[in-house]
């Protein structure tokens, strides 16, 4: 025994480098492979393990029948150690038997026994800012190695000292599973062998002031339900999608073809489009629930895509998911990352497509969160005057970062290729534009030309929207862009930002305040109504009504209508048509197809019982006939973007707050005019110019009884005549029709010269 324990000292002494057993000491090491496992030296096979409160280590051989027993070497430390000095004793795989207390023993493969999955090529790929599958090396991924199964685990840390992973599987003890520093690119990994599914971690980082910070992991794909933070090992592999067919035909799609497409988006929060239970913070439906009644639902009232808010992982409630705490998990609250992917398969089914509200603008300060990553800045900026929002409480993006870029496009490749997600709507663009965005002067630093644009936030987005154009053209990245900003729409390759389309938030600004006024000052407000079809071609618009709109004091669609409760209906169903008729693609908050009163509220859902009422009934109708009319009609959406799309017949008469309009098509059949009149006086002659000679055929009107209308409808055929004009002796048309107050009258008709 004397003999054995000198001999192991003399190793200890020779082999084992005193600065690693300090590192260890101090608990700072992020090279324990150097020190643990096995290695090879002057001919002896050494094994070195680390276990605090162990009783005794062995190590065996795979198969559990031969055992060579570890010596301790350091009781405070946890270190075990053995030689084996014939080559026939030699092993080449090996388990490590571990018994703590008076029984229990343990038996496990060495995490220190494997080598490296993350290769040079990827540290460089990474640092240049381009490795578009980081989260297929980054994270937590299950993986069987030589018939062993665990995890491997792997984070970017730049500036820790040491870095752990812990979980349930370890007691919480950083100790046991200290992570190895690949090189220099700030990159820890480590295998964990006999941890799968389901398994609770995070990373203990310790910084280069000593302090200890538990993290979760900024690639993890799946998180504890709040208000617990903890990462979850799970596995994206396995689901077997059934949109084949569906993505097959959607993938076909370019950019020019979607541009001529109906696109109807239905805005929508899960928790609380309808929940299972009231009242209750956790009384959601789930994914899978949600999947049949939502699809079902969207189906029945004629839209094309739904857009979700929430979806990241994030930690408030409150936030409605605007301040994502995981960028590369799906959140808890409905269920797992696969039964999200179930819930897209079925929108799919239904020839839904899903777009995801994507939030690259800034990130909260929670603890567990990325800010202040491994004690320094790594995601935000480093100097507070670029790295924080003040009216908003949150980190912003260091964009001239490679790595953090590289971090923030590769999620929004992960949830397209992963998740089969259609398109991200980008949150909060302008913010990350202007480097004196909700700031005060003296707050901000400008850029090295002394203004206020953030060339590193251009630089990022233009990455972005090249690469996905280049990896998948056929998906939509939505701009929520708030200010004039040139060209956010525009190609890259032409200087532009390169953005499918863009919220159109000014017509929805204008609008809005529009339809707030009292009947009688709308004439002095004319110019509101009409300008967006000034600069509707600029860019290429998605027009909303969305849920920014409807929160915070703002009240709902329906209570912004002026007027007693009857003229409220028919002014919204007025608002409505006007939405519709206006060039754009089409997005509306969920609730308001039935004219939900109440603002909306995360908390609880919507207000479905509005739905046994007969004015609610008819708005629902309404909308229901509006998308129908949207999808039927090409002159609705084909031409969005080009000048034959749109032509005004009358945008003058702003001492009636009347307005007419054309809508073409692909072709001169079915082309549609829209007349509307905002204020609750009928015109019972209605004289208005036309496009053409010609029979218009009444085909939609707000009054109509179904609608909760008075009736009063066109129902004959009206015919359009020439008429001369006395100062040009130009030839001209017009028609005549009755107006109802408050509504919307869209003819069809047939172009003829």
């Amino acid at each position: 025994m004397e003999e054995v324990e000198e001999r192991v000292n003399e190793i200890l002494k020779k082999w084992m480098n005193p600065h690693l057993i300090e590192e260890m000491e101090e608990g700072v090491i992020n090279a324990p492979q150097d020190l643990l496992g096995m290695h090879f030296y002057e001919g002896t096979q050494m094994f070195v393990v680390r276990r605090p409160v162990a009783q005794r280590v062995w190590i065996t051989d795979v198969s559990g029948e031969t055992a060579f027993e570890a010596e301790e070497l350091d009781a405070e430390l946890g270190l075990f150690g053995l030689e084996i000095e014939k080559k026939k004793d030699q092993l080449k795989d090996y388990r490590v038997r571990i018994q703590y207390g008076e029984g229990d023993v343990v038996e496990t493969a060495d995490p220190y026994a494997y080598k490296t999955e993350i290769t040079d090529y990827d540290t460089y790929l990474f640092a240049q800012g381009n490795h578009y599958e980081i989260f297929d090396k980054l994270g937590a991924h299950v993986e069987t190695i030589d018939g062993v199964t665990g995890t491997r685990f792997a984070v970017w840390a730049p500036h820790a000292r040491s870095v752990s992973v812990v979980g349930y599987f370890n007691m919480w003890d950083g100790r046991l599973h200290t992570m190895s520093l690949i090189g220099p690119s700030g990159i820890y990994e480590l295998f964990v062998p006999d941890v799968g599914e389901g398994a609770v971690y995070k990373y203990q980082i310790t910084t280069r002031s000593g302090e200890l910070l538990f993290k979760t992991d900024p690639y993890g794909n799946y998180a504890q339900m709040r208000p617990d933070n903890a990462s979850v090992v799970t596995s994206l592999a396995g689901y077997e999608w059934q949109d084949g067919d569906y993505e097959k035909k959607h993938r076909a799609k370019t950019r020019e073809v979607r541009e001529r497409a109906p696109m109807n988006i239905y805005e929508a929060h899960l928790g609380s489009w309808k929940k299972r239970v009231e009242d209750d913070d956790n009384g959601f439906y789930s994914y899978r629930e949600l999947a049949e009644m939502m699809g079902d639902y969207l189906v029945e009232m004629g839209y094309t895509h739904i857009e979700l808010m929430g979806i990241a992982e994030y930690p408030f409630d409150g936030s409605w998911g605007y301040q994502v705490g995981c960028y590369y998990a799906p959140t808890s609250r409905y269920g797992t990352p696969k039964d999200f992917m179930y819930f897209v398969d079925e929108m799919h089914k239904r020839g839904i497509e899903v777009i995801l509200d994507w939030v690259p603008a800034h990130f909260p300060k929670d603890a567990h969160c990325l800010g202040n990553f491994d004690g320094q800045a790594v995601y935000e900026h480093s100097d507070r005057r670029r790295g924080e929002h003040p009216d908003w409480g949150t980190y912003i993006f260091d964009y001239g970062k490679k790595e953090v870029q590289n971090f923030l496009v590769a999620n929004a490749l992960f949830w397209i290729e992963k998740f089969h997600i259609d398109g991200l709507r980008v949150d909060a663009v302008a913010s990350m534009l202007y480097l004196d965005y909700g700031k005060q002067d003296g707050d901000w630093l400008p850029n090295k030309d002394g203004g206020n644009e953030n060339y590193e936030a251009m630089d990022f987005l233009r990455h972005l929207n090249s690469i996905m154009e280049k990896r998948h053209p056929d998906a939509y990245i939505i701009a929520e862009e708030s200010t004039a900003w040139p060209g956010v729409t525009k190609r890259v390759k032409d200087n532009g930002l390169g953005f499918s389309y863009k919220w159109n938030m000014g017509w929805m600004n204008d609008f809005l305040e529009y339809m707030k006024l009292d009947p009688y000052f709308k004439q002095f407000h004319h110019d509101q109504l009409c300008f967006s079809l000034s600069y509707h071609l600029s860019e290429k618009y998605i027009l909303v009504l969305s849920h920014d709109e409807v929160v915070h004091g703002k009240c709902s669609l329906l209570n912004k209508m002026p007027g007693l409760t009857g003229d409220k209906y028919a002014a919204l169903k007025a608002a409505f048509g006007f939405f519709y008729g206006h060039p754009g693609k089409k997005l509306l908050f969920m609730g308001q197809e039935f004219a939900q009163e109440r603002e909306w509220s995360e908390m609880r859902s919507l207000d479905w019982f509005l739905l046994d009422q007969e004015p609610h009934q008819g708005i629902h109708a309404f909308i229901k006939d509006m998308n129908k009319l949207y999808l039927e009609n090409d002159a609705l959406y084909y031409n969005d973007n080009d000048v034959m799309g749109f032509e005004w017949m009358d945008c003058e008469r702003a001492e009636t707050s009347t307005v007419a309009f054309v809508r073409r098509g692909k072709t001169t059949k079915k082309q549609l005019m829209f007349i509307l009149n905002f204020t609750p006086v009928a015109h019972e002659q209605y004289t208005v110019k036309a496009p053409c000679v010609g029979t218009f055929r009444e085909i939609l009107n707000s009054d109509a009884p179904k609608y909760g209308g008075q009736g009063r409808l066109n129902e004959s055929p009206i015919k359009a005549k020439k008429v001369t004009t006395d100062k040009k002796k130009e030839t001209a048309y017009e028609l005549t029709c009755y107006l109802p107050p408050l509504s919307v009258v869209v003819l069809e008709y047939d172009y003829k010269k």
